[in-house]
Parts: structure tokens; C-alpha cells; sequence
């Protein structure tokens, strides 16, 4: 049989039992209290006597700290308390508004509704306006609909980014306070 040989798999998680390098720790027992500094070997034998695991806590002390653990029960739960905070998380997504810069009121409040959700929904707001043709030696009207946006919204959200003009478009985003 030709190839690369077997090797076990990279250790995650912390170092336990018989991988533990140091030649003395510091011992806390499964109650929590600290036994004091012992030999490795000798710390791995009163564990195994009580049918648990040697677990390095704090490799970087001086000396290292194990713990009296069930090391399957130690992963399971690390894992789980990771998943949690991991489901816990929120994304903050960037929402779009599109506007004209001569936008009438009944539209323009239509979309302040949806600003407004985004906003109290925890999203970004990101608000453009478009200049189509000769609008485009308009600025000051796009520039006046974005300093209306931000006078409605004041209470609820910062300003991120001031207005300014990309090509043909006038951008501005709003985030949450």
C-alpha cells in the first residue's frame, strides 16, 4: 500500500489527558476547588479515578490550569454555547430607496414608510436619486429631497454618509441610532 501516511487529525479544542505537554499544572477539581500544583501523570491518575478527564483551561499560565472535566460533555457544550451566539447574530443589510429628484408628496411619504421600517427593522438605508437628462443641471433639487429625508428621519436614525454624486446619481445612507 503506496501513498501518504495516516495521520491522526489536527486536535481541536483544548489539550487533555495524555496531550498535555507541560510537567506540572495547576489542578481545580470538578467542585471548583483548587488543589494546588501537581505533576501531570499524577492529576491524570486522580481524574481517571473518578471518571473524568484531565482538561488544560489556561495553557498560557505558569503553570498551566486543568481542570477536572468530562471532556465529550466540555466540546458538546463549547459547541453549543458557540451555535447560540452564532444564531444570535444580526446582519445588518443595506436596504435600497430609489427617488427622482422631483419626487411628488404622496410618493415621497410612501417611501418614507419603508425607510422608516428599515431603519426601525435594524437595517441600513441606503437612498439614491436619479437624474435623468436635463435634470442633471439640477442638483440642488436632488440635494433638497436627501435634506428632507434627513429632517424626517432625525429621531430615528444617523447619517452615514453625506449626500454626494456618482455619475448620474445622487447617494446618501441612513443607519439606525
Amino acid at each position: 500500500m503506496r501513498g501518504r501516511p495516516m495521520s491522526p487529525p489536527p486536535m481541536s479544542g483544548p489539550r487533555f489527558d495524555k496531550f498535555i505537554q507541560s510537567p506540572k499544572v495547576r489542578v481545580i477539581d470538578e467542585n471548583g476547588d483548587n488543589l494546588g500544583v501537581m505533576y501531570t501523570r499524577e492529576a491524570m491518575e486522580q481524574a481517571n479515578e473518578i471518571g473524568l478527564n484531565l482538561v488544560e483551561i489556561s495553557p498560557n499560565a505558569d503553570p498551566p490550569v486543568a481542570k477536572f472535566l468530562d471532556i465529550g460533555r466540555h466540546k458538546y457544550e463549547a459547541q453549543k454555547k458557540a451555535n447560540a451566539k452564532r444564531k444570535a447574530q444580526k446582519t445588518q443589510e443595506i436596504k435600497e430607496i430609489k427617488m427622482r429628484p422631483n419626487i411628488d408628496d404622496h410618493d415621497y411619504q410612501t417611501k418614507m414608510k419603508k425607510v422608516v421600517q428599515f431603519i426601525e427593522h435594524g437595517d441600513k438605508v441606503k437612498l439614491t436619486i436619479r437624474f435623468r437628462g436635463r435634470e442633471m443641471a439640477h442638483n440642488q433639487l436632488g440635494m433638497a429631497v436627501l435634506n428632507r429625508v434627513e429632517e424626517d428621519t432625525v429621531e430615528i436614525a444617523k447619517v452615514e454618509q453625506r449626500p454626494r454624486m456618482e455619475g448620474r446619481q445622487m447617494l446618501m445612507v441612513l443607519a439606525p441610532k
